[in-house]
């Protein structure tokens, strides 16, 4: 249970939102029970008097109330699955952008010991069940509570002692059936949590490896393994169903039993009132089904809840190996001069240095390449000068003034970064631009995708609303770089770090792509890395990274 506290501060922000919805909860199951327990004497009552003789009966009192309370019922329920449906998505909502918050900071120091699959589960899944806590476990326990003392001290006046009765039986349900079921169910719970978890890991894993798994055959392998795993998963989705379904029965069991408790103390009468109010009295009883149903389930489910906290708060608990001050040193953003100063790097868990002694000076306005063969070090040169590590040894600057005294919206707005993979959003061709510039107006994105030979992408009827990505309009290995330029001149950034931009295109493309960087970026710093250089000539310098060391070449 100490796993939800840290949660249950988060859920202050909805507490106005949280409360109204308990509220209109709590009218509709007391409209519900009074409608039936009404409806109960309303019949009895009616018989009663056929059966005395009696020639007057005011029927509109209490039919006005049947149908009051029955109107009662919809239109609060109604409310209530809007207010309580609308509070739980705002808390998701809030709980997916704070993991958002807490898992960027950690990239990619922290998150290499998790599989992309396994973060995908905790963001998605996990947060999803932690809408239990409030929807299905925590509302419906406060409103049994609230509904009892009102149902004992709306039962009172007409006898002290079927009321006494009915209370205890409801309170001793609510307090020891969820220490049952949440013994009963907490190990299912955390299976299935554990499973739905591997099985997302394995399918991902089978998807995106379908071309390795087909060349070397191992797909029935894998196949049969994520089967496995699914019947163990639907297996333990059975166990806890049937759990449920047994509860449901043994808490109807419990009513009938409270019913047949209050028939027999009833059965001479209610002294002081009319024998229809022992049909008050049975009616109110029945309809204690319907305030006992929710209680059950939601801890039986709870082991579930909380398994998911843990693997949220042990996200949540891990410290990021970078961290930015919060006030820095300020930095001329008009240009960018860029030096490398004795910077040695091996990885966590590494000895073997990637980077030994490296040192190198761009001047502001200078183009530079550097070469190496495939795991060299370029691209972890590239992750120390947007500082998503930190190097062992040396520092590097920008206009003199060190990376580390940096706020993170001063260094990035210092740099624009062109990666070797450029993802595409399943979004407008607007909205993936406003990545380097969300402030950027139609006619500069116009002006850009001019200027970087993407023209074309607007001679549709959408224009800059065509939608890109998944199920969208695909890009070529070359639209993606040059799209991938357009974002990071956008950004207008005095610093330019080019990861392989003209990695799996043609020589056609590569030189179209080169000639582009040198046009649109003539002004700005520039260092690119690449593992095969073309047209070196368009480079004021270019540099060999190989073993760990720098060395200039031309």
């Amino acid at each position: 249970m100490r796993a939800l506290l840290p949660f249950l501060k988060l859920y202050k922000r909805y507490f106005w939102q949280m409360l109204l919805g308990m509220i209109l909860a709590l009218l509709t199951l007391l409209a519900s029970i009074f409608l039936l327990a009404l409806s109960g004497w309303f019949l009895a009552a009616t018989a009663f008097v056929g059966f005395a003789g009696l020639y007057t009966f005011n029927y509109m009192l209490p039919a006005a109330g049947v149908r009051g309370a029955a109107i009662l019922r919809t239109a609060a329920r109604y409310a209530e699955r809007l207010v309580s449906h609308n509070t739980t998505f705002l808390i998701l909502s809030f709980l997916r952008t704070m993991a958002f918050e807490k898992i960027l900071p950690l990239t990619p120091g922290k998150l290499q010991n998790y599989q992309k699959a396994d973060l995908l589960n905790r963001f998605i899944a996990d947060i999803d069940n932690l809408d239990h806590f409030y929807l299905k476990l925590l509302s419906p326990f406060i409103i049994s509570l609230f509904s009892i003392l009102v149902i004992f001290f709306g039962l009172s006046p007409f006898n002290l002692t079927l009321a006494t009765v009915i209370t205890i039986v409801l309170l001793l349900t609510i307090f020891s059936a969820p220490l049952l079921f949440f013994q009963a169910g907490k190990t299912q719970g955390e299976r299935l949590t554990t499973q739905k978890s591997q099985y997302r890991e394995q399918t991902v894993n089978y998807l995106q490896g379908q071309a390795e798994l087909a060349i070397f055959g191992a797909q029935n392998k894998f196949r049969t393994q994520l089967e496995q795993t699914e019947q163990q998963w639907i297996a333990h989705q059975k166990q806890q169903a049937t759990l449920a379904s047994f509860a449901q029965a043994l808490i109807l069991l419990i009513v009938g039993l409270l019913t047949l408790l209050v028939i027999w103390l009833a059965a001479d009468g209610i002294p002081g009132h009319t024998p229809p109010f022992i049909a008050l009295f049975i009616f109110v009883s029945l309809s204690c089904a319907e305030l006992l149903a929710p209680i059950p389930n939601a801890f039986i489910y709870l082991g579930q809840v909380i398994a998911s906290a843990k693997r949220i708060t042990h996200l949540f608990e891990q410290k990021p190996d970078v961290l930015f001050p919060e006030t820095g040193k300020s930095c001329s953003q008009e240009q960018a001069e860029l030096a490398i100063t004795g910077v040695s790097f091996n990885y966590p868990s590494h000895t073997q240095q990637v980077l030994s002694d490296i040192s190198l000076t761009i001047p502001a306005g200078q183009h530079v390449a550097l070469v190496g063969k495939t795991g060299c070090g370029k691209s972890t040169l590239l992750k120390l000068l947007t500082r998503a590590w930190d190097p062992k040894l040396g520092e590097i600057t920008i206009n003199s003034v060190n990376i580390q005294d940096m706020t993170e919206p001063q260094l990035r707005q210092m740099m624009a970064v062109v990666p070797q993979k450029i993802d595409i959003l399943s979004a407008s061709l607007k909205e993936n631009l406003q990545i380097g510039d969300f402030s950027a107006t139609d006619e500069e994105l116009v002006t850009v995708l001019q200027q970087v030979g993407l023209e074309k992408l607007l001679e549709t009827e959408d224009k800059l609303n065509l939608w890109l990505g998944e199920g969208g309009r695909p890009l070529s290995g070359g639209e993606r770089r040059r799209l991938g330029i357009a974002r990071a001149i956008l950004h207008k950034a005095p610093l330019i770090l080019m990861d392989e931009p003209t990695e799996s295109l043609d020589m056609q493309t590569e030189q179209q792509i080169i000639a582009l960087i040198k046009e649109v970026y003539q002004h700005k710093t520039i260092l690119m890395i690449t593992h095969r250089l073309v047209q070196h000539e368009m480079f004021d310098k270019v540099y060999l990274l190989e073993n760990g060391q720098l060395s200039l070449q031309y």
